[in-house]
C-alpha cells in the first residue's frame, strides 16, 4: 500500500520549518516532495532599510550557527564596491573567526548526528567539546554567538598578541578531542554499517543539483571558496581542501571531522600571522560607498554563501540578494533518499546539514488513502533508533 509520510514541516530534525513529503511502498521511499516558503522573514526586503553598517548586524541573524559566514560574503561584497583593501591583521582576524565557527558548526552536526543514529554518548560529548570553542568566542568577541565582529573595511575588535597563548591551548585541546572522535568513528563497526552505502550521492549528482560544502566534498567535488575564490587570510595560509569519493553519510562524517583539523591549523597560522602585524591596525577606514554592484562569497560550515548588492551612492543597499548554501543542498534529498528505508530517511537529510531556524515540533505521519495516524515524531525518530540498535546486536552476535 501507498503512503505518504511527512518530514516536516515541524520536526525535531529541522530547526526550521520546511516539509518533505515521502511517497513509501512498505519501508521503501519511491519518491520524494519539497515544501519551503514557511518561514519567510523578509531580511532582503528590511536590509534596503537598513544602513551598511547596520546590515552587517542583520545578516547575523540569517543563522545562529553561521553568523560570521553572511557578514563575510557582506563585507566581501561591500569592499568590492567600494574598492577597498584591508589590512593584513584584519584579514587574520576574520580567517580566525571564520574558522572557530566551522569548529563548532561541524561539532553541532557531529552531535546531532550521533543523536539521530541512536548514539547519545557521541552527541553530549561533542557538545561539551564545543564549549572550549564557544569561550574562546566570548573571550574574543564578547559573545558566544552573533559576534559583531565585521565592518566595511576590517573588524570592530582586535585580537590582542596577549590573548594568543590561551587560544593555543584551547587549540590543543581541541585536537586531542577531535583525536577522540575520529577514533570512536572509525573504530565503530555499527556506525560503519549504519552510515556506508546510505544517502549516496554521486559525483555527477553534485554537478546536477550544484551542491556545496562538505556535502559536495563528500562525493569527490573539490569546491570550496577559500580556495577557488581566495578571500581574507585564506591566500595566506597552507592549508587543503578535504575530499572523498563514496558520497554516503560517512564520507560526509569523514569531511568534516578532518576539515576541523584544518580549522585548526589555519588558525594557528593566523595567529603566527597576528605576531608579525601591529596591534591596531584593524581597519581601512571607509567614509563613503559609491553607487555600484558587487558579489560576495564565503565558505560557511555549510558551503558557499553568496550575497549580491546594488548601491546608488547612498548609505543602504538598494537591492540585496541572498543565497545560503542550503537552498541548493537541501535539493540533493530526492536523489539520497530515493530507494532507501524510512528510517535512513533522517539521516539523510541530517547529512547535508540542512540550516533552518529553531524549532522543535513535528507533523504526524498518516496514511495518505485513509487518513489514519500512523507515527508521531517520536516513532518515527524511533525507527532509525532501532536500526541502529540491530546492527549492533547482529555485529556483537546476539541475533
Amino acid at each position: 500500500m501507498s503512503r505518504i509520510i511527512p518530514i516536516g514541516p515541524y520536526h525535531p530534525l529541522q530547526e526550521e520549518p520546511e516539509l518533505f513529503k515521502l511517497y513509501c511502498e512498505g519501508e521503501i521511499v519511491k519518491d520524494i516532495k519539497w515544501e519551503t516558503g514557511y518561514n519567510h522573514r523578509g531580511i532582503e526586503k528590511l536590509s534596503e532599510s537598513k544602513t551598511f553598517d547596520q546590515v552587517f548586524f542583520l545578516v547575523e541573524r540569517v543563522c545562529g550557527i553561521c553568523s560570521t559566514s553572511h557578514p563575510f560574503a557582506f563585507a566581501n561584497c561591500m569592499e568590492e564596491i567600494a574598492d577597498v583593501k584591508i589590512p593584513d591583521r584584519a584579514k587574520y582576524i576574520r580567517s580566525i573567526i571564520g574558522e572557530l565557527e566551522r569548529i563548532h558548526s561541524h561539532l553541532l552536526w557531529m552531535g546531532l548526528a550521533g543523536h539521530f543514529l541512536g548514539y547519545n554518548t557521541v552527541f553530549m560529548w561533542v557538545w561539551k567539546y564545543r564549549e572550549p570553542v564557544l569561550d574562546l568566542f566570548e573571550m574574543i568577541t564578547g559573545n558566544r554567538n552573533s559576534y559583531a565582529m565585521f565592518k566595511i573595511g576590517g573588524v570592530r575588535r582586535d585580537i590582542e598578541n596577549h590573548k594568543i597563548p590561551k587560544i593555543k591551548e584551547v587549540l590543543d585541546l581541541i585536537k586531542k578531542k577531535l583525536d577522540l572522535l575520529v577514533g570512536a568513528v572509525t573504530d565503530d563497526p555499527v556506525i560503519h554499517a549504519r552510515t556506508k552505502g546510505v544517502g549516496i550521492l554521486t559525483k555527477e549528482d553534485i554537478i546536477n543539483y550544484a551542491a556545496v560544502g562538505p556535502t559536495a566534498r563528500a562525493s569527490g567535488v573539490a569546491i570550496d571558496v577559500r580556495l577557488d575564490n581566495p578571500y581574507a587570510a585564506y591566500p595566506l595560509v597552507n592549508w587543503k581542501v578535504i575530499t572523498a569519493q563514496e558520497g554516503d553519510v560517512f564520507a560526509k562524517v569523514e569531511v568534516r571531522l578532518l576539515e576541523m583539523y584544518e580549522s585548526v591549523s589555519i588558525i594557528e597560522q593566523c595567529l603566527e600571522g597576528l605576531k608579525k602585524t601591529k596591534e591596531g591596525e584593524t581597519e581601512t577606514v571607509v567614509r563613503e560607498v559609491p553607487a555600484g554592484i558587487g558579489t560576495g562569497r564565503a565558505e560557511a560550515p555549510r558551503g558557499e554563501v553568496f550575497h549580491f548588492v546594488k548601491t546608488d551612492g547612498s548609505n543602504y543597499p538598494v537591492r540585496h540578494k541572498i543565497r545560503a548554501p542550503s537552498y541548493v543542498n537541501i535539493a540533493t534529498f530526492r536523489k539520497s533518499c530515493v530507494g532507501q528505508t524510512i528510517s535512513d530517511a533522517t539521516i539523510s537529510l541530517a547529512a547535508v546539514d540542512p540550516c533552518y531556524c529553531c524549532t522543535e515540533r513535528m507533523a504526524c505521519a498518516y496514511d495518505y488513502v485513509t487518513g489514519r495516524k500512523l507515527y508521531n515524531g517520536d516513532e518515527l525518530l524511533a525507527f532509525s533508533q532501532s536500526k541502529t540498535d540491530l546492527i549492533r546486536k547482529q555485529i556483537n552476535g546476539y541475533l
